[in-house]
């Protein structure tokens, strides 16, 4: 069924240019001019998403959101905000506005918008019951036990800082907005940042703001995230990536709760949690001086971390058919599944890019496939030559099963400790031997209650 959408804003061109970039997208669409027409079209006909400017005559976006919050209606929003009109965004995110766009924006990036709001929508009703979903995770492999075990604990619980680890394409994201979500501050903002993605200054401005004329560009005031994200949640992906002065900034925002803007005088109370992600071994960084240890310490309050692709093989076939599940929408057509031998291939592979990487190749295998199965053929070369090889003949392996078989987790303790007393306990030089990230060896020496100092 075609998706329709309202889109609600006061100015005639926005609103044609929106419809005619969404009707051709193949989108049924239907305008309003103003906030009390548009209350009046979804009373009439519900539609599936709304695009509400926020600056509107009469009644602006934001009493349209209150409005419909009292409605207790499940209608996705997408806010249009004038650029530099963050603080009104947030204020729309706290009424249930699902993501926020800022104009001048390209109808592209509205129509991306539009889709993943809809996927998100149409999983939560498909999934139902059908796949094992905790947390925002797909799956239920052992591996994850400590991750649940952790978020349990952490509910309705004000935990001032949390510490997210693990590979890239784990799903570091997804853990920080369930946090967020079951917490005590969730009807507040939940805002973010990539410590990786901006230069050092950037990221200092962004983070505590600055007043006007505190450097060159500096033309007006600008409250920075740690300030927007009061009542509710800021999270620091990469935060390995942090430039060490910076580094010393935080931590006195976090142990004082108070900071300052870039050139200001007026002390600020930090009122928001602050969760922090990485994909570097932090223990590794302080001991090379690239990042700071009393930081490390204040951040390592709650650490969690999050087991790689290849540690929760058993999860791939629910992925799988989750993102397929996605994937149908958007493509306009449905997978039905996966034969044996692609789904054999699948759960061989090594998948260095985790989760991501196993979602951009089921993307591209139902690009691929000619009918409703994927297939060996369907998947990219690479992984069906070099995984086929793996699985069939296990090559470099040095040892031979016994005809009377092993026990595999006697194996698994009994070379764990091998490589931990060759290394007189070094934990680095012990994964490099087993050819495992020091988090999976972290992760096994607890499984297997191997004290530290071995």
């Amino acid at each position: 069924m075609t998706a329709s959408l309202l889109i609600v804003d006061d100015e005639e061109l926005i609103r044609w240019s929106l419809s005619e970039h969404l009707g051709g997208a193949g989108f049924t669409v239907r305008e309003a001019a103003d906030g009390n027409q548009a209350l009046q079209e979804i009373s009439r006909d519900p539609p599936d998403v709304v695009l509400l400017d926020l600056k509107m005559p009469d009644m602006d976006g934001l009493e349209v959101l209150r409005r419909l919050a009292q409605q207790d209606t499940t209608i996705p929003v997408i806010v249009l905000t004038a650029d530099g009109a963050v603080d009104s965004a947030v204020r729309a995110t706290r009424l249930g506005a699902r993501r926020y766009l800022t104009k001048p924006f390209e109808l592209v990036e509205v129509e991306s918008a539009v889709r993943e709001v809809l996927d998100a929508t149409r999983v939560a009703t498909d999934i139902d019951g059908d796949l094992p979903v905790r947390g925002g995770f797909v799956g239920a492999a052992p591996s994850l036990d400590g991750v649940f075990a952790t978020l349990d604990r952490l509910r309705d619980v004000d935990a001032p800082t949390v510490l997210l680890l693990g590979e890239s394409g784990t799903g570091k994201d997804v853990l920080a907005h369930a946090i967020h979500a079951q917490g005590p501050r969730r009807d507040g903002p939940f805002l973010d940042i990539d410590c990786a993605a901006l230069p050092a200054p950037l990221i200092e401005s962004e983070l505590f703001g600055h007043e006007r004329g505190a450097f060159t560009d500096a033309k007006d005031r600008k409250r920075g995230l740690l300030e927007m994200a009061a009542g509710g949640t800021l999270f620091l992906d990469e935060i390995g990536e942090l430039p060490l002065p910076l580094q010393a900034k935080l931590l006195r925002a976090l142990e004082s709760r108070s900071f300052r803007r870039v050139g200001g005088v007026q002390t600020i109370t930090l009122d928001a949690a602050i969760i922090t992600a990485t994909n570097r071994d932090l223990a590794d960084e302080v001991a090379q001086r690239r990042f700071r240890e009393d930081l490390y310490f204040r951040l390592h309050v709650v650490p969690i971390r999050l087991p790689p692709l290849r540690e929760r093989r058993t999860d791939i076939p629910s992925l799988v058919r989750f993102l397929l599940l996605r994937l149908g929408d958007r493509l306009d057509r449905r997978i039905r599944g996966v034969d044996e031998e692609a789904m054999r291939l699948l759960q061989v592979w090594t998948w260095s890019g985790n989760v991501r990487e196993l979602r951009n190749v089921v993307e591209r295998a139902a690009i691929f496939c000619t009918d409703d199965v994927i297939r060996p053929e369907h998947l990219p070369p690479e992984l069906r030559y070099a995984a086929a090889e793996a699985a069939a003949s296990v090559p470099g392996c040095p040892f031979v099963l016994p005809d009377e078989g092993v026990d595999l987790e006697a194996v698994d303790k009994g070379l764990l400790v091998q490589a931990l007393e060759r290394t007189q306990g070094n934990q680095s030089q012990a994964a490099r031997l087993l050819g495992i990230s020091r988090y999976a060896l972290r992760y096994r020496m607890e499984k297997y209650d191997l004290k530290e100092e071995r």
